[in-house]
């Protein structure tokens, strides 16, 4: 009968019980909501107080630095302003090298050869795989928007030295985190000379990049988890917030890499072995948003200059820009640095770097959130490719610490045996 109507019984199966899965949820959802009481929310409150001063410091900074532009502050008195900032990063930098030291020590000793091989292997498999996806990304976007179109004569160039005194090194007894958040931010914001100069192709460009950078970390990076751990992604995801804004404020991996492994650890329960083991080594060569804003900035750059590239020199561009990433430092615009790579494997002025350093502070920012999601997402994957190695190992020690007791069990009762016979054998003497 079903047959002759044309209708498939189990679609209609299917449909009942994702009504009935989405009723169940939401009577749920309302009894969670109900419940809620006063000493919820202020627990909330108390537990995530971090984040949300954290948050607080990027908005309020954000309107500080739109508010402070007017008064045209000067260059020492914009440094004078923004010196919190500059703390709070020389001060998560001087503690990057000990800890990845530590934690590669740490996270390879508490592995076998065996099981630290496997790890090593996915996580650099992992790499390499969200690096391409990246560059191919960053490339099909700029091709298709198409953002350097037009010419380079009246767009801005900028570029400076940075000067350091001795009032630099002196205020750098003072560290401050969301605070210190809240003046990098707006320091740069004061910093930039004519906001106008982000218009046309520079705009577009921005944009072009935003779209790139938003495409790999909203859908392929939940995607990977997804399709590996079969988990919801945005729980995941949700439990690294804290490390993800801290990462927008600082602009650096690497100086993110002690919130990272809090947010790992505590909120997403990922083991320590692993993030010991695989964050040092992913803060430094697993740059996904570096990868995609070097290719796409190249193209962009050939782009503005009426530059046709062929497939073999966009090739180029692809390998170039991914091994430029894995070499690129873990610190604020280091991709800028490594960019001359890319440019000069094409023939491209390297030069016209200065057309892109007036946005760069900003999608800096983006690419290192980006960087961080997928050093997190690749924790969580090796993790979940590495249980059975992890269980092996904890039934190992277990039984390890088992024959050790029984070993000293009997040693005890030996030494207690004639602990308690030897007197007896005086006084028979006696």
């Amino acid at each position: 009968m079903t047959k002759s109507n044309g209708e498939d019984p189990r679609s209609g199966n299917r449909m009942e019980r994702f009504q009935q899965g989405v009723r169940k949820r939401t009577l749920l959802a309302k009894k969670k909501v109900q419940s809620i009481t006063k000493d919820d929310v202020k627990g909330y409150l108390v537990r995530n107080a971090f984040v949300l001063f954290t948050v607080t410091g990027v908005i309020v900074g954000t309107i500080l630095g739109f508010g402070l532009r007017p008064y045209k502050m000067t260059y020492r008195e914009v440094k004078y302003f923004s010196f919190p900032g500059e703390l709070l990063m020389r001060m998560l930098q001087m503690l990057v090298l000990p800890l990845i030291v530590s934690s590669l020590v740490t996270g390879t000793a508490a592995l076998d050869n065996k099981a630290s091989g496997k790890m090593g292997m996915r996580a650099i498999v992992y790499y390499m795989t969200t690096t391409i996806i990246a560059v191919i990304i960053g490339i099909i976007i700029v091709v298709i928007i198409h953002p350097g179109k037009g010419t380079k004569e009246n767009m801005h160039r900028e570029g400076k030295i940075m000067k350091v005194t001795a009032a630099d090194a002196f205020l750098d007894l003072i560290r401050y985190a969301p605070l210190g958040i809240l003046f990098l931010i707006a320091g740069k914001i004061v910093e930039m000379e004519d906001m106008g100069v982000i218009g046309g192709q520079l705009a577009m460009y921005t944009v072009t990049v935003i779209i790139g950078l938003l495409i790999h970390a909203i859908i392929v990076l939940p995607l990977l988890y997804f399709l590996v751990v079969r988990k919801n992604p945005w729980v995941f995801i949700g439990g690294l917030l804290q490390a993800l804004i801290t990462a927008l404020g600082t602009s650096s991996s690497s100086a993110t890499l002690p919130i990272t492994f809090k947010c790992l650890e505590e909120n997403n329960g990922v083991d320590k072995r692993i993030t010991r083991f695989v964050l040092p080594v992913g803060a430094t060569i697993n740059m996904d948003g570096t990868a995609l804003y070097e290719a796409l900035a190249a193209i962009f750059i050939a782009q503005v200059n009426n530059f046709e590239l062929n497939f073999g020199q966009i090739i180029t561009i692809s390998i170039t820009a991914t091994a430029a990433s894995i070499g690129a430092a873990g610190i604020p615009q280091a991709g800028l640095v490594t960019m001359v790579i890319v440019l000069t494997s094409v023939g491209l002025p390297t030069e016209d770097i200065t057309l892109i350093i007036a946005v760069d502070w900003f999608l800096d920012r983006l690419r290192t959130t980006t960087n961080v999601l997928g050093d997190s997402i690749g924790a969580g994957i090796v993790e979940h490719l590495s249980r059975n190695e992890l269980k092996s190992r904890d039934a190992e020690m277990g039984n390890s610490v088992i024959e050790e007791n029984e070993m000293k069990k009997p040693y005890q009762l030996i030494s207690q045996e004639n602990e308690s016979v030897k007197p007896l054998d005086s006084e028979t003497k006696m």
